[in-house]
């Protein structure tokens, strides 16, 4: 009798453990196991690069609003700094001048969908369409298809990056965020980014938050100071032979 009861508690932990692993609650270096078993089969963007020779992608995704950009464009011009924008499609339909100008001045103009919507909520050709849309806008306008799309509110799933690869398109997160959007002050702004900021990062603004034209200063003389450097993407991301861990950071192989 002792030795079923002591079998079948076996088999009954047996299956706890099998039940536990399932649900995603036993953990294993601070991730739940089947995390890990999914991050190993889910597609990733870029998040940042694997580089040690103080290259920083600056990026500034534009959806509302243009008032700034143009003074933004010359704080960088005076610290000799280059930066990618990340344009809507909306955007670029305002402000057109301002599309050439960025791009005139030696940035890198990216893909921030046409209407700034949730991704994730799409169907396949209506992300097809909200990408597709801005590459013949910019193309009309600057001659060449951008090369680089950021998903609006940083959403993706393996089904858009497949697109992106399909369309020849990289698509890309962040290393840091600079939550300029949510008030920060200047100081502020750039004490985050500094704090977090390494060779291979790239780094999230946007073109018309409350403190950007206060903050980018501070960032860029912080960046020198560290020994950094400000790069487009086309720059960061300047191999077509790659791989990206699992944690979303490019390793060129080539």
């Amino acid at each position: 009798m002792f030795i079923v009861v002591k079998r079948s508690k076996i088999i009954l932990a047996v299956i706890l453990i099998a039940v536990l692993v399932l649900a995603g609650v036993l953990t294993y270096g601070g991730v739940t196991l089947s995390e890990k078993a999914l991050a190993a089969k889910r597609l990733l963007p870029v998040y940042g690069v694997d580089r040690s020779d103080g290259a920083v992608a600056l990026s500034f995704d534009a959806a509302w609003g243009s008032d700034k950009t143009e003074k933004i464009l010359d704080i960088l011009d005076a610290y000799h700094a280059k930066a990618t924008f990340f344009l809507t499609g909306f955007w670029v339909d305002d402000n057109e001048d301002l599309v050439k100008e960025i791009a005139s001045r030696g940035h890198t103009v990216a893909n921030h969908s046409e209407n700034h919507k949730h991704m994730n909520a799409l169907s396949g050709t209506e992300k097809r369409s909200e990408i597709e849309s801005v590459e013949e806008k910019i193309e009309a306008i600057l001659g060449e298809r951008p090369k680089f799309f950021r998903a609006p509110f940083g959403e993706y799933d393996d089904s858009l990056i497949t697109l992106l690869g399909a369309l020849k398109m990289q698509c890309v997160q962040w290393t840091v965020d600079s939550l300029d959007w949510k008030g920060l002050s200047g100081r502020e702004i750039a004490e985050r980014i500094l704090s977090k900021v390494k060779s291979g990062s790239i780094v999230l603004c946007h073109n018309n938050s409350d403190h950007i034209l206060e903050a980018l200063p501070l960032v860029l003389l912080g960046l020198k100071n560290k020994g950094l450097r400000t790069v487009t993407m086309d720059e960061m991301i300047d191999s077509t032979d790659f791989s990206i861990d699992n944690n979303g950071i490019l390793k060129s192989v080539g």
